[in-house]
This record gives structure tokens, sequence and C-alpha cells, in this order.
């Protein structure tokens, strides 16, 4: 009855909500109830008085230790002292996101707090307020929801004539939740916060959206995915996943190792052509692989007053008598990350320092980047001239293609190789020796040269790169450099067998955060044999992984080359490709 009343009072007009809400806030105290003077000059008070009576009590206490009065014993206003700095600690780890103790003091906001909060935020702080709102946000698991997020089923959307048809849900209260989204009185971000169950927050906000814009989201999954799991580091405001198919390539025979390569694709043709090339390399006797270098890079850009000054740091910087201390202010920050070496570019006045540091089984750009701030922090105190721009200055080079990458390299380097016996050419590739060797010199080399190409003197390795990094949870940008390849096949054996090879000089990969703990990327990289981080040799894992990929690379290669040597390519396409069914008449349905 009372959730009725409620809903009753939202549709009476502007008037009855003010009404409601100042009723609310008289029968419940706010955490704002406490906070008389402006947030700014509240936290400037506290931050003084914590300061202050510490100095204080330090000082009385070095006194008492001189005099050798006992230290238990203490004055009227030590006391005052003592409970000032008790209520200063307490507001200030209140207030910068210790969620346990909002939790004693502010009990976590019911529904009614959540329709009665104005939150009117301004383009401009949005993104202050998002973090804001995640940083004092405890996980969904340890919330108390407030209704059970099975009275709140997947929201059906029907599209009639052209028209949306929302079906109200089942629970009233998270109906009323859904209406204040829309209205914009709750952020869509905070919902997760506020309601403490990550798959009703999902749900509620996947039905706001649809009726905010009109569009149905049916096709788009709700059901059958773990939100708690990406709470705070995969993916923020989620209405659902996309369902992407995983085929299997293989084996893949590789460093006298069998392999299943899970590949994520909507690509018809490509694990069946890889497929195919990991048929001829097992029937070959198999491909082998090295690492050549193992090193996440990251490349801040400070700027001087003059060209001088850039340069006196750059020749710091590079001093073998400094990079010892150097790599002990740069390891402090984690347990893997070890500093490599530091190369460093002027133009100008501006200088760039390209940091490279090994990070265990991890991809390593956060490892890196911290200890990389240390090293700043440090640079600071010594050159105090120094203006740091920002500590991405786009020389490592992530997530574009730069020439920086395919010289010197970044993540694994790894090449790999194989010799094609000559039967297995012309038996599973339907083709010949020759004929590979002068079209990958006319394609992959001499055709990539006169496109400009920068890392791409390869046929598609991007192709397998993604799909192999999609399905064991990499980050899918990072396919920019993590393809760079050269692929060279040359003819041995007096012309008979073929030898492939395949390098690449930046593959950003890892076993350990980010998506790779998800339930379904986890699945595949425990099928490889690399989930999680390697007890006996940190960082071994990851590595065994960019092997893999390399590997199925060079199927990928070997497969495609093949087909496009013997003119198959678009039968197979239209084959594996294209769909068997009528569109027209799929249309018309």
């Amino acid at each position: 009855m009372e959730a009725k009343g409620r809903s009753m009072k939202l549709k009476g007009g502007a008037l009855d909500r003010k009404l409601q809400r100042k009723s609310s806030d008289s029968d419940q105290p706010k955490a704002s109830d406490a906070l008389p003077l402006p947030l700014a000059f509240t936290n400037a008070v506290f931050i003084t008085l914590f300061f202050s009576v510490v100095y204080y009590l330090l000082r009385r206490w070095r006194e008492k230790i001189r005099n050798s009065t006992p230290l238990h014993v203490v004055t009227l206003s030590e006391i005052a002292a003592i409970v000032t700095f008790v209520a200063s600690f307490i507001y200030l780890i209140g207030f910068f996101g210790v969620g346990f103790v909002q939790s004693l003091i502010i009990p976590r906001a019911s529904h009614d707090d959540i329709l009665g909060e104005d939150d009117e935020i301004v383009d401009g702080d949005l993104d202050r307020q998002m973090l804001k709102e995640d940083s004092r946000s405890a996980p969904c698991a340890a919330a108390l929801p407030s209704v059970d997020s099975g009275k709140l089923a997947s929201p059906r959307s029907k599209v009639h004539g052209g028209d949306l048809i929302v079906t109200p849900p089942a629970s009233e209260e998270d109906e009323e939740i859904i209406k204040s989204v829309v209205e914009g009185k709750t952020p869509s971000y905070s919902l997760e916060s506020k309601l403490g169950d990550c798959r009703r927050a999902a749900a509620i906000r996947r039905e706001a959206l649809q009726r905010t814009t009109g569009k149905s989201l049916d096709g788009l999954p709700l059901d059958g995915f773990n939100y708690d799991s990406i709470l705070g580091q995969c993916c923020e405001m989620p209405v659902g996943y996309v369902q992407i198919p995983v085929g299997i390539a293989g084996p893949l025979l590789l460093n006298g190792k069998e392999y299943s390569v899970p590949m994520a694709t909507t690509e018809g043709c490509l694990v069946a052509s890889t497929n195919r090339g990991c048929k001829a390399i097992f029937a070959s006797g198999g491909a082998s692989s090295v690492i050549l270098k193992d090193g996440m890079t990251r490349a801040p850009v400070v700027r001087f007053g003059t060209a001088k000054r850039a340069a006196e740091l750059k020749f710091f910087l590079e001093d073998p008598l400094n990079f010892e201390p150097l790599s002990l202010i740069f390891n402090s920050s984690s347990r893997f990350g070890r500093l490599q070496s530091i190369k460093c570019a002027v133009a100008g006045k501006n200088l760039y320092m390209r940091f490279t540091c090994s990070t265990g089984d991890a991809m390593g750009m956060n490892m890196v980047s911290k200890g990389v701030q240390n090293v700043m922090d440090f640079l600071n105190k010594e050159f105090p001239d120094m203006d740091v721009i920002g500590i991405s200055g786009n020389y490592c080079s992530d997530k574009k293609p730069a020439a920086v990458n395919w010289i010197e390299g970044t993540g694994k380097s790894v090449v790999c190789e194989a010799i094609i016996k000559e039967d297995v050419v012309k038996k599973v590739l339907k083709t010949d020796v020759a004929s590979l060797v002068e079209l990958n010199m006319l394609k992959n080399l001499t055709g990539s040269a006169m496109a400009g190409a920068l890392g791409g003197f390869n046929a598609h390795a991007s192709n397998i790169v993604s799909a192999v990094y999609i399905a064991t949870g990499q980050d899918p940008a990072q396919n920019v450099e993590s393809s760079h390849c050269i692929t060279m096949m040359e003819a041995v054996n007096d012309g008979k067998d073929l030898h492939i090879s395949v390098t690449m000089p930046s593959i950003e990969i890892g076993t350990v955060g980010g998506g790779t703990q998800l339930a379904s990327q986890s699945a595949c990289l425990n099928l490889l044999g690399v989930k999680g981080a390697s007890k006996d040799a940190p960082g071994s894992n990851s590595r065994q992984l960019a092997t893999i990929v390399a590997g199925a690379v060079l199927a990928g290669e070997l497969s495609l080359m093949s087909a496009l040597a013997a003119g198959q390519l678009v039968k197979s396409h239209m084959k594996y490709n294209r769909s068997s069914k009528d569109v027209s008449k799929v249309a018309s349905q």
C-alpha cells in the first residue's frame, strides 16, 4: 500500500513530488544533514583539524618522553585533541571512499532515498561524479538488496507497427526507479552502488534506455551473465552482453606440444582456414617459436624551459651509472615489474622517455605506468623546472601503429617458423612451393611496400590475433600493434619444401587481469593451459600464450596464401562466409 501511495504521488505532478521529498527528508536522516556548511569548506576544516591535532599530540608525546611523564596521563586539552583526531579521521576516510566506514555511520540509501535525491549534474562534472560513485561503492555482493533481483525479470519490449511497446516490470518499486532514471533524477551510472544488485541495476538501466530511445533491445541478452564480475574493472553501465561464437582451430603442434586454439569471430571461413594451416603444420612435423624480447613500454613526455635542459635530463637517464638507483625506484611499485631500459628522444624543449619493464603474466600497462609515476616523482625533485605534460606521450606507443614498436618492439617479440613438406603443400594446401614463394614476395613484401605499410607485411595476421584476443580476454584495441607481422617464405631442400616464418615484434598480451578473469575467457585460457599466473615461473604463461598467437598466425598465413595461389579464395568464402538463406524472404517476414 505504501509503494502504491508513493507511485500515485510521483504521478501527481511536480508539487506533490516536492512535498513527498520534504516529507521523506524529515522522516529519514541523510548524510547532508550533518554538513550545515558547504562541502569544500567542511573538508578544509576537517583536514586542518586532523593535521593540527596530530602535530599537537606528537609534540606532547615528545615532551612526555623527555620529562619521563607516563603517556597514559592526559590533560583535558589532550583528551579534546584525541577526540578531535578520531572524529576528523573518521570523516576523512569516510569521505575518501572507505565503504565500511560509511556503512557504520550512514545507512545505505534505500529506494526512497534514491528517488528523493536531486542528482543534477552538468556535462563537465559527469566523469568526476562517476569516479566518485565508483570509488565509494561497495561490491554488489556485499550490499543489501531492497528487493529480490528475481522479481525483476528481463524487461520485455515488443515492436508492433513500428512502435515500441514496453511491458512494465513485475515490481512497482523497480518501475518507480526506472521512471526516475528516465526523468534524469537518478543517474544511470549510480544504480549499482545505490541498489547493491548488479543484475537488477543492468535490467533497470536497460528498460530505461528502451523507453528513452524508443528502440527495442530484445536481441541483446541480459540473463546468463555475472554482472558482479565486471563491476569496476571491465565495463560500466552494462545493459546486456554480445554473443560471439568461438571456434577451435587445431591441433596446432608448436614446440612439441599440441594446442587447440580458441577463436572468437563472426567471419566465416576464418577458423576453417586456420584449421587447415594447423593441419599442414602438424603433417610436416610442427612449428617452433622463440621469444626474442619481453617488456611492456610507457613513455611520458616532459617539457623544460630550454632544449639544453631537456638534453641534460636525457643524458642523466641514459647514463649507466644512474640506471640502478632509477630501477630501484621504479621496481618499488610492483612485485613483478622490473625496469629493463630507458630510451629517450628530444623534440625541441620536450623530452620523451620510453621505459621498458618486465610485467610477469600481466599484459602490464598499469604496472609499468605505476613504476613510471614513481620515477617522475623522483625526477621532479632532481629537476624542479621539469613540467610533466603527460604520463603517456605516444612514444610508447599503445593502440596505434608506430614505427617504434615495429623496430624496437613492445610486449612480447616472437618469431615462429615451420618447414612444410612438398607433398603436404600439394595435398593439403592444393598448391606448389614456387607459387607460394612468388606470391609472398609480390603481395606481402612488394605490395605492402607499395602501399606504405607499417608493420603490415602479411596477408591477414590481424584476423587471427583479434579472434584469439577476444576469446582469451585480451584488450581488442591492442590488436593494432600486436598484429605487426612480416611473413617470409623461401624454398628449401633443393626447392622441394617450403620454409615459412612470421616475425611479430609487439604482441601485447597477458593471462591475468582485465577480461582474462571472466568465466568464458578464463575457460579458453584453461583450454590452452595458460590460465592465470604461473606459480613456478612468473611470466611463463603470458609468454607461452604469445607463442601460441604467433603459431596460429603462421597457420592462418599459410592457408590464406595457399588459397590465393590456388585461386580458391572467392570459392571458399562463397561456401563458408555466405548465408544460404533467401534474404528477401527473411526481410519480408
